[in-house]
């Protein structure tokens, strides 16, 4: 069991009867029932189950923008549930990617400017910005169409934007909530691909909530969820090489 004195802890990521209960009028609804998990760095996990199964709500309370009713959030043997939402807006910034199905690009900005403005208000300078981003582009695929706005990108494309900007920071985490829901099949391939490898590559752990049935190829593990609880634990066969997708 991982400590929340900041002690080194095999786990990335790691849940303690994690329980969260809103209240609906009189009602109350239980979101979360006693969610225990683990992720080691370099280890991608899927979280699949029917809609109101949880999935959203754990995320969010991994990534600290939903406070747990019970239990404990721990990250890298730190407990996050007592620090202040200064230090919780810090560690987003600095060490966690987000990536969301409805991707939040900005429609002014350009690919690079997308991907740069982390940074930014990281306050990286300028030469590091652009070595980052450009490096982050390149992992992705897409230096050549770095000047491009979103509405000049293919969707595929957009959601490789959307997974540079959340590597920009250099990400121990990554969180992403149905990042695959408007791909085709394909291109829901070439992403998961780039998901695999960039996992590997940096050994990030990274937690994603989905419905898509391709994502049983690319990730190490299935949490099934059902009324808030972790129903089964899944250990997806591994593809065949051939059906690899090279990055780029």
């Amino acid at each position: 069991m991982a400590s929340n004195n900041g002690a080194q802890s095999r786990y990335a990521i790691e849940t303690v009867g994690l329980t969260r209960v809103y209240k609906l009028g009189d009602q109350e609804v239980h979101a979360l029932r006693g969610v225990n998990l683990q992720l080691e760095p370099g280890q991608f996990v899927a979280l699949k189950g029917r809609s109101g199964s949880g999935k959203t709500t754990l995320l969010n309370c991994i990534g600290g923008l939903d406070q747990p009713t019970a239990g404990k959030v721990i990250i890298f043997g730190e407990e996050i549930g007592g620090w202040s939402e200064a230090k919780l807006t810090t560690w987003r910034r600095q060490q966690v990617g987000f990536i969301f199905q409805s991707l939040g690009l900005l429609p002014a900005l350009s690919a690079y400017e997308n991907v740069e403005l982390i940074m930014r208000m990281n306050g990286v300078s300028a030469k590091e910005r652009y070595r980052m981003t450009v490096d982050c582009l390149n992992l992705v695929g897409l230096a050549k169409w770095m000047d491009h706005r979103p509405y000049e990108l293919s969707g595929g494309q957009q959601q490789r934007v959307a997974i540079a900007r959340a590597l920009a920071n250099n990400p121990k985490v990554i969180i992403a909530d149905e990042p695959t829901g408007d791909l085709d099949s394909k291109t829901g391939r070439e992403v998961l691909g780039i998901f695999r490898n960039i996992i590997r590559e940096r050994q990030i752990a990274m937690l994603m909530a989905t419905h898509d049935s391709l994502v049983n190829d690319y990730v190490d593990q299935i949490l099934h969820l059902q009324d808030g609880q972790i129903l089964r634990i899944e250990i997806p066969e591994p593809e065949e090489e051939e059906e690899l997708i090279p990055v780029g």
